[in-house]
């Protein structure tokens, strides 16, 4: 059964979609690194991809504007030995990103005013508390 990214709500991506590339991991490892392609780099064309409605290819182009070249998004995962777990890892770290950029945007802060008794109460309190410091410091001549 081809295996689909779970973007948001009925939003999915097929497998078709993905492009995998294969490479050696770097760093430490043995003999197994040396000879086996676990490292795994996923990459999934936002810009001409037709399973994301046009409102979320905005919004993803937008928000991932520093990870995304050429309208290309790319996944690098190597952190396990097995290249199938790699992909895994790619597959949940793309359905995350893409989860998180589609999001709606945030509703507008409106900018709010303290009560009149709030800010006096505060200023009444500030007061207080240097009066209290001024009287500890004893000044003796």
């Amino acid at each position: 059964m081809p295996t689909v990214v779970r973007v948001r709500g009925s939003v999915v991506i097929p497998e078709t979609e993905l492009r995998w590339r294969f490479s050696r991991s770097s760093g430490p490892g043995g003999q197994h690194v040396n000879t086996s392609a676990t490292a795994v780099e996923l990459s999934f064309d936002v810009a001409g991809s037709p399973s994301l409605p046009e409102p979320y290819r905005r919004r993803v182009l937008e928000r991932l504007a520093n990870r995304i070249s050429g309208g290309v998004l790319t996944i690098r995962a190597e952190e396990h030995r097995s290249q199938q777990r790699n992909r895994e890892a790619a597959r949940r770290r793309l359905a995350m990103l893409l989860h998180e950029a589609t999001a709606p945007p945030p509703k507008p802060r409106r900018p709010t005013k303290p009560s009149r008794r709030v800010h006096e109460r505060r200023l009444k309190d500030k007061r207080h508390r240097g009066e209290l410091k001024r009287s500890r410091s004893a000044r003796w001549y």
